[in-house]
């Protein structure tokens, strides 16, 4: 209650998700990422790095990594080893795909979603930190998909995979100011195109667990209707900068270069149960009421790590480890994997959802959700 007045509740209605079109088993990247590296200490480490990854499948813009397709990005060089491309010729295949995805990922979220059309749609909020340019996604949405041209549009850029938890309290606040607002988020990262041919650990690391993906939900103060939704409840930021160093990255010269430490999972492990503690302090929830976890994929161990410090059963992560599984990391995109699996988990229970993400800093933000169940369908009484 906010001066003595309900605050108005935004609600989640529908997420669509979209993976690109080149789909690579993890086992066949490893043998190409042995194949492309020189030194004999990175192929170990690598082959190491993709198998223990949990992942088995990732998908990529790029067909580069198919043995002897024509690159787009990698070509190869006299030597026979792949040649690193600039950060401009990175960069422009992220605009030559980012387009096509984000325009195809929403067109199907406003088509299988039940009431909401392209005229609905008040605000557009797009997340990216793997590519840029201007007019970018965001405006190409209001173009290909006949949006009114005073569409609001907000990009957040270059937060890494905890961007959609921004994206969603934005989607929340303007509903709570402006109860008619519909809120287009869209998620995109094309983290293939940033692969770099290096043997340290950080770099094939990142190597080992990055993909493409791309996600849209759909925000709105509607109640809910026909369909099962997840209303949102309280976003909270938090920060662990005992690792500021293991999570970074920057723009080089061929690429974003990254910094992602094997020491990630400690670190988030070390500070969890007392973020979550202040995260839930504020709400009428503890650790054991929360039903349904869908925390971001950052890695195997960091999902290892969560559920061994917060006691969670396996089945409660469940979502997350599938999705990794079947996609790999896709940064800012991929927890609304997670929460698309969650939201087709069909359940009569108003179940308490907590969603988590990381990212540089090192920065942990949680969500706190309820699932609304779809309405029980009506039986006549009557005699037939």
């Amino acid at each position: 209650m906010v001066g003595g007045m309900a605050t108005q509740r935004a609600y989640l209605h529908h997420i669509e998700t979209l993976a690109p079109a080149h789909r690579y088993r993890q086992e066949d990247l490893a043998g190409q990422m042995e194949q492309w590296l020189a030194d004999p200490v990175g192929k170990r480490i690598a082959r190491q790095l993709f198998r223990r990854s949990g992942i088995e499948h990732r998908y990529s813009v790029l067909p580069d990594f198919m043995p002897g397709a024509a690159a787009q990005l990698f070509p190869v060089g006299p030597d026979g080893r792949r040649v690193e491309p600039t950060t401009q010729e990175r960069n422009r295949q992220y605009i030559r795909h980012a387009n096509e995805l984000a325009v195809t990922v929403a067109r199907r979220a406003l088509a299988n979603s039940v009431g909401f059309g392209a005229a609905d749609i008040t605000h557009v909020i797009t997340a990216s930190c793997t590519g840029f340019y201007n007019p970018g996604p965001d405006y190409q949405l209001v173009m290909e998909l006949g949006l009114s041209p005073a569409t609001q549009r907000y990009h957040l850029g270059f937060m890494g995979c905890y961007a959609a938890f921004p994206a969603l309290r934005m989607a929340q606040q303007f509903c709570q100011a402006q109860p008619a607002a519909v809120v287009l988020v869209v998620c995109l990262e094309l983290c293939t195109l940033h692969l770099h041919v290096q043997p340290d650990p950080d770099t094939l690391l990142a190597n080992a667990i990055f993909a493409d993906g791309a996600a849209a939900a759909i925000v709105s103060a509607r109640q809910p209707g026909a369909r099962p939704a997840l209303a949102l409840q309280q976003f909270h930021t938090a920060l662990a900068p005992a690792g500021r160093g293991d999570m970074a990255w920057e723009i080089g010269d061929h690429g974003f270069d990254i910094v992602l430490s094997s020491y990630v999972p400690q670190i988030i492990a070390a500070n969890i149960r007392g973020i979550m503690t202040e995260a839930l302090a504020r709400s009428d929830s503890d650790l054991p009421g929360i039903e349904r976890w869908a925390i971001h994929p950052g890695g195997k161990a960091i999902l290892d790590k969560i559920e061994t410090t917060l006691g969670l059963r396996p089945e409660q992560l469940r979502a997350s480890r599938e999705v990794l599984r079947d996609y790999g990391n896709m940064s800012s995109a991929t927890v609304l994997f997670v929460l698309q699996r969650l939201l087709a988990q069909e359940s009569t229970a108003a179940e308490r959802i907590c969603a988590m993400a990381f990212g540089p800093g090192l920065t942990i933000e949680t969500a706190l959700m309820q699932y609304v169940p779809a309405p029980a369908p009506a039986f006549s009484t009557a005699a037939p």
